[in-house]
This record gives structure tokens, sequence and C-alpha cells, in this order.
């Protein structure tokens, strides 16, 4: 196998190996969670509603408090988007990659972990964001041209990748009574729509990005 080939290769196989691997997922994960809320985040905002906080946990658990109608299509895209934002993120970031649009990527993360930052309200969220964001930027700042797209395929790869597990790991907790206030069961209650439904869709969500995404990223 050429050079070139274990290049491209490498930054999949590493995401897979952060997704797969049941002792380094409980940190990586991690990383999963701050685009999960962040897409609670932004969506509240996109749709009128007050945003009062975002807290990060340790348990790589997550809350987004905002303020609004209990019920309505505002409160149903805001829990809607959370589990299905890291893949969503992952595929924006594979097309900006088959694009050759590395640098602004990196920057674009950066400015957003920028805004989330001035919403979280623990300390752990501060250290998760302010971590990722400081390794986004020494990348796009000090890394070489051919060290940036690896890294940009990385992070594509490892949101696409890591955007599916979560919501297997949802179902498991449903099916032990474990999550009686995930975002599908919340969902179950504002809509009369099943949480199982609502699994199924954000399943649907996520492989479907990663098969395209893979589409996108696989020819380079």
């Amino acid at each position: 196998m050429s050079t070139l080939t274990l290049t491209k290769w490498a930054p999949a196989v590493l995401a897979l190996v952060l997704v797969a691997s049941p002792g380094v997922w409980r940190y990586s994960r991690h990383v999963i969670t701050i685009a999960h809320e962040a897409g609670h985040a932004l969506v509240a905002l996109l749709t009128g509603r007050r945003l009062e906080g975002i807290k990060l946990n340790s348990d790589t658990s997550g809350v987004t408090v905002s303020r609004g109608r209990p019920t309505g299509l505002a409160v149903v895209l805001m829990y809607f988007a959370g589990y299905v934002t890291p893949s969503l993120l992952g595929l924006g970031a594979a097309a900006l990659v088959t694009a050759d649009q590395v640098r602004p990527l990196l920057w674009a993360t950066v400015v957003l972990l920028v805004g989330m930052l001035v919403m979280i309200r623990n300390v752990f969220g501060v250290v998760s964001v302010v971590v990722t964001g400081a390794v986004m930027f020494a990348v796009s700042w000090y890394a070489t041209a051919p060290w940036q797209a690896a890294f940009a395929l990385f992070v594509a790869w490892f949101l696409l990748l890591g955007g599916v597990r979560p919501v297997g790991e949802l179902q498991r907790r449903r099916m032990r009574g474990l999550a009686r206030q995930s975002d599908a069961d919340q969902l179950a209650r504002i809509t009369r729509v099943p949480g199982l439904v609502w699994v199924l869709l954000f399943a649907g969500v996520t492989v479907g990005t990663l098969l395209l995404g893979g589409r996108l990223l696989l020819p380079l």
C-alpha cells in the first residue's frame, strides 16, 4: 500500500477507532456531546426561543436550557436537532473537504465553539469547549496544508461515525428504563408519537448522512 493511500485512509481508521473502542469512546464522545448540545442551542435561537445556558457533564451527558412555548414546532425541532447535529456537521465537513475548503472549515468550527462558550454554565463544559477550540485553532494556524487536510478528513469521519453510535446507546438505555427524559421521550410527550419512532428517525438521519458523507470522502 502506498504512502499516499495510507495518508488518505489513516484519518478514517483513527476516527473509527475513537468511536468503536469502548475505552476511548468514553472520552472522545465529549466532542459529540458538544455538537449535540450546539444543535439544540442553535435551533432554539433560530426558532425564537430564549437560550439560557448549556451544561456539559463529565459523564458525556449535556443539558441545554431554553425558554419558550412548551409545545409546538419550535420545541420539536429543538429536541430533534441534538442527535442529528453531529452527523449533519460531519456531512457539511465532508462537503467542505471535497471542495478543498479546509481552512474555512477549521475557522468556522473555531467561531462556532467561541459562540457556544458564551452560553456554557459549568466548569467542565468550559474546559471541554476551550480544549476542543484550542486544538482546532492550533491546527488551522500552525499546521501545514497536508496536515490540515488530514485533520479535516479526520474531523469529518469522526462526526459522521460518532453521530451514529449515540442513537444505539439511547435505545439501549430506553429499553432498560434509564432514559425517561431523553430527547426521544420528550418528543413523544409533546407529539404523542412513540419514542421509538423518533429514535428510528434519528437513526435514519445519522446513518443516511454517514452514507452520503462516505460517498463524498471515499474517492479522495
